[in-house]
């Protein structure tokens, strides 16, 4: 039996108020899901953060002790050349010698130098790493603390709204097509999810213009489907708000 346009009129109403109600409830949880998300993000990237500055002191104390591996090398090399200077035949060898002695010296002084880069580096990442150690403790504690939150919040409100979402979707089938189309064009349209909207005080409940006399007459007697004609929210008179309210009891 094809449905009267009171009756579609009141399937959608009462589509609106089911829906408001889950609105209503998921606000509820307000920015807490995207605030968990976001603390998710940042602890995984201090963790990223961490092993990366790790990696690089690991591999500065490497350096350090590369370094002072070719410091022992050269001064054995020195000792060595200032020994075989004892036994030279000339000069010119004894240049020889000395010329890689003076070589080995500037090598050990460009360790020594590097060292001290090295360890000067070694203690501003350290200083670096432990504040970071540090903040990431304090954004675990947040995201725990949040998680529980959420999960306290979630776990008052899901039964009540999976029985919402069970009852939308009877009306989901109830109502044509096209209409349904519509009304789901409208909630994503609007912040707020209203797409089906009362008169208040002569006005769209919605946006709050005016509506005139003959129009809101036509809305009350309920025959055809009337928008409001500044926002496109379907319109329902008054009294429709009581009747769906002790329906929906």
């Amino acid at each position: 039996m094809e449905q009267t346009v009171e009756q579609k009129l009141e399937a959608l109403y009462e589509l609106q108020t089911i829906h408001t109600k889950i609105d209503r409830i998921r606000q509820t949880r307000g920015e807490l899901p995207m605030e968990v998300a976001d603390l998710e993000d940042e602890v995984a990237g201090l963790e990223t953060r961490i092993q990366k500055i790790k990696n690089e002191l690991d591999d500065l104390e490497d350096s350090i002790v590369n370094r002072k591996n070719m410091i022992k090398e050269s001064q054995a090399l020195i000792k060595k050349y200032e020994g075989q200077q004892d036994n030279v035949k000339n000069n010119r060898e004894f240049d020889a010698l000395s010329k890689e002695i003076e070589i080995q010296g500037l090598e050990i002084q460009v360790c020594e130098k590097k060292i001290r880069e090295h360890e000067y580096e070694i203690k501003t990442k350290s200083d670096i790493y432990e504040k970071a150690i540090q903040n990431l403790e304090e954004r675990k504690g947040d995201l725990a603390s949040k998680k529980v939150e959420l999960e306290n919040i979630t776990a008052e409100t899901q039964k009540e709204e999976e029985v919402l979402l069970t009852e939308a979707e009877k009306y989901n089938e109830k109502i044509e097509e096209r209409l349904l189309v519509a009304y789901n064009r409208l909630r994503k349209n609007y912040k707020n999810g209203l797409a089906v909207v009362t008169i208040e005080r002569d006005s769209c409940s919605g946006c709050f213009n005016k509506i005139p006399p003959q129009r809101q007459s036509d809305i009350r007697q309920r025959k055809k489907i009337i928008v409001c004609e500044h926002c496109g929210r379907i319109l329902v008179d008054e009294t429709m708000s009581e009747e769906v309210k002790a329906h929906l009891a």
